[in-house]
């Protein structure tokens, strides 16, 4: 099939999916199973189109050109083919997870909560697949506004505040500081069109590049960089399964993807490489990875540990780019891969654990482990991930990312991605040490809700779609270890 068909149905898929929701919502079944099949839909067109970019090919299509010179365009390109691959892949399973999560814990107006789903992984797509920071652009405010309601979905005083600080710190971000360097980027190079090498190298003054780069770099809230990160935590009101889409699957990932993309398509590596213009990035980035890991060593609640941890995580990434070296970018995407399977394995374990007990402290969790030990042992394995231990696909991207690091000559960068890592190690193995280890405070409850009754020997899973799915993704972290080099050959074009 012609691929710019395939490219445009990425987009077009979960909108019909989006409408048939909307048709199917009176009867869950129909409904749940119309979200499987968009989902996996998806994935097969996705995939179809990852070996015509491995091939060396990039499909585009125009979708409307809305002044002479600036389309809607869409072009796939190595690092968007694995942003895409990542979003359409786990919303599979995140949709599995939230089937059984939403059922486990009763929640009310399902049907939108899957609308959202659907209309926030089309504006993924986009975001991927964008010809142009324009068209990135328009699709990184329609994943904002599509993923308020998410974060708003209790419809309780708390996440109503939650969701306006998610509002206001993503548009606001946007709207203040990206679309005037949109803007001045636009006027500068007369193109906003993404280019192997950039296309600033003699359109502005070295001067000023850092200027430029922070209106970017700061106007892209979901990267979320101090001090514009406290719409992350804030949004930890909504459900686990909104809380892995908006830490593993599209938000935070889109966010980083745009760093990663503005570095190497507009501004381009050699040019900040010569001019400096990213060296203040890198301080700021390496203050947010520490501090944010701090500030996670201190939260009680599980959800607002694993919000700070991927605070910390993402400036791996946005450290990486600033760095402005081989690898340095290619750890950075890879680590949006590593990233994205580690966390959203931690948080749909937080999930299962919330549906099996209404547990949300960890220093209520003692001995859980014992009872939950498939939810437990899938969130070890995530949490080794995310510290980068082998044989998990963590070790790669941080790997990658010192050795960028070195190739600069920053033997600081090189300590701030260690000491990073030991700080890991102290905010998510006490998580599963007290689970495993720690006498249990209380005995084992009955089930609450649809949560499963304690099975003999004691067990107290929560239903199986909360716990097949961490599984599966915790797996995903094994396999991604011994397949990273081929993540590495597609982004290799990136760097060359």
């Amino acid at each position: 099939m012609n691929p710019s068909f395939l490219l445009a149905a990425t987009l077009l898929l979960p909108l019909i999916g989006t409408l048939f929701i909307a048709l199917t919502g009176s009867r869950a079944n129909l409904r749940e199973a119309v979200t499987l099949v968009t989902a996996g839909l998806l994935a097969v067109i996705v995939y179809s189109l990852l070996q015509d970019v491995l091939a060396g090919a990039r499909p585009a299509a125009t979708l409307v050109e809305v002044v002479p010179g600036l389309p809607l365009a869409l072009e796939i390109e190595p690092l968007g083919m694995l942003f895409a691959c990542i979003a359409s892949g786990l919303w599979i399973v995140n949709s599995l997870y939230s089937i059984g999560y939403m059922r486990g814990n009763h929640e009310h107006k399902q049907t939108r909560f899957y609308m959202c789903f659907a209309i926030a992984i089309a504006s993924a797509m986009g975001i991927a697949f964008a010809g142009n920071m324009f068209t990135l652009f328009i699709f990184y405010e329609v994943l904002t506004l599509s993923t308020y309601p998410l974060v708003a979905h209790k419809e309780t005083a708390e996440a109503r505040q939650g969701a306006r600080i998610y509002l206001g710190l993503l548009i606001g971000t946007s709207i203040g500081f990206q679309m005037v360097a949109i803007i001045w980027t636009w006027l500068a190079a007369g193109t906003l069109d993404f280019a192997a090498g950039g296309i600033l190298r003699g359109k502005v003054d070295p001067a000023v590049l850092p200027f430029l780069l922070a209106l970017y770099m700061f106007g892209i809230g979901k990267a979320a960089l101090m001090p514009f990160h406290r719409w992350l935590p804030s949004a930890m009101v909504a459900p686990t399964p909104v809380s892995a889409l908006l830490h593993a699957v599209a938000v935070v990932k889109a966010g980083v993807f745009t760093v990663l993309k503005v570095v190497v398509y507009v501004f381009g590596v050699d040019l900040l490489a010569e001019t400096g213009a990213s060296q203040w990035l890198i301080g700021v980035a390496s203050f947010t990875l520490i501090a944010a890991s701090l500030v996670a060593m201190t939260k009680d609640n599980l959800k607002a540990r694993l919000a700070y941890s991927t605070i910390s995580q993402l400036s791996y990434i946005v450290l990486g780019a600033a760095l402005a070296t081989s690898y340095g970018v290619l750890g950075g995407a890879l680590h949006i891969a590593t990233h994205a399977l580690g966390k959203i394995t931690l948080f749909m374990c937080a999930g299962a654990i919330y549906v099996a007990t209404h547990k949300t402290e960890i220093s209520e969790m003692d001995g859980l482990g014992r009872r939950m030990p498939f939810t437990y042992g899938a969130f070890l394995v995530g949490a080794l991930s995310i510290i980068g231990l082998p044989p998990l696909a963590g070790v790669w991207s941080k790997w990658y990312l010192a050795m960028g690091a070195v190739e600069t000559g920053l033997w600081a960068v090189v300590a701030v991605y260690m000491i990073s890592s030991l700080l890991n190690v102290a905010y998510l193995i006490p998580v599963v040490a007290r689970g495993f280890f720690k006498p249990s405070a209380e005995p084992v409850p009955q089930s609450v809700g649809a949560a499963a009754a304690p099975a003999a020997g004691g067990l107290q899973e929560a239903p199986l779609l909360c716990v097949l799915p961490p599984c599966l993704t915790a797996a995903g972290c094994v396999v991604l270890f011994f397949y990273a080099d081929a993540v590495v050959a597609l982004l290799r074009p990136l760097v060359q």
